[in-house]
């Protein structure tokens, strides 16, 4: 396979779609899935533990960095160039599998417990679409109006996520003709009209965003490996 074009399509049930594109203008240290945590990459981490979950791997990396990315991740994952933002990458990366069920993470989430990604592929294989997500326990104000809004129906939305292939596709499909940008796949699939479920996800997907971001990704990283990789 030719990095950065002629990727070939391969038949298997589930496939990783590993969001690796960024820039991490935020975290000011170069390309986010290229820093180190520990001894290994946001992008060593997150392709080996979705890895572990899935048939097969696509990850996303921008162009320039696709020699780099093969170095790191070898042969546990196909690679293509990332878009211009995370839609237009994930879409990308949508383009070469046929795979009935997706799964769909960011690089940025390094550490995935295994069974959060099984209840989310579980609902999704039942429903269509499902995404983790967390229950808001801090007070949540409209800053507009001063009021507090209920944290009954509000959750913090994580990846993974997945979807039926083509629920994703039409999805994607639908906001690249209206010209609509959203941060995440599943706010595509409900514009459709779809149902996502919504799983319960864990605090240690705890998207590393920020240089501070860092130091609780190296203390989760101790919490990760004292679990085996997994959810207490």
């Amino acid at each position: 396979m030719a990095l950065g074009g002629g990727v070939t399509h391969i038949a298997s049930r589930t496939v990783g779609l590993v969001a690796a594109a960024g820039g991490g203008t935020r975290m000011g240290l170069g390309p986010k899935a290229f820093v180190r945590l520990g001894d290994a990459t946001l992008l060593e981490l997150a392709v080996a533990n979705v890895r572990a979950v899935v048939d097969d791997v696509v990850v996303a990396v921008p162009f320039a960095l696709l020699e780099d990315a093969r170095r790191l991740v070898g042969a546990s994952a196909r690679l293509v160039p990332g878009g211009a933002s995370r839609q237009a990458t994930v879409r990308a990366m949508l383009g070469v599998v046929d795979a009935e069920l997706v799964l769909v993470h960011d690089a940025a989430r390094p550490f995935l417990p295994r069974t959060v990604a099984e209840r989310v592929l579980a609902a999704a294989s039942a429903v269509g679409a499902a995404s983790a997500c967390l229950r808001v326990t801090d007070t949540v104000v409209d800053v507009a109006n001063g009021r507090a809004l209920s944290r009954d129906e509000l959750r913090r939305v994580q990846t993974p996520q997945a979807f039926v292939r083509e629920l994703l596709e039409r999805a994607h499909a639908a906001a690249f003709a209206d010209g609509v940008e959203a941060t995440d796949d599943a706010a595509l699939v409900t514009r459709l009209g779809a149902a996502v479920a919504w799983v319960e996800g864990s605090q240690l997907l705890h998207k590393l965003t920020t240089a501070e971001d860092l130091e609780l990704g190296l203390a989760l990283l101790d919490v990760w490996r004292s679990r085996g990789g997994d959810e207490a």
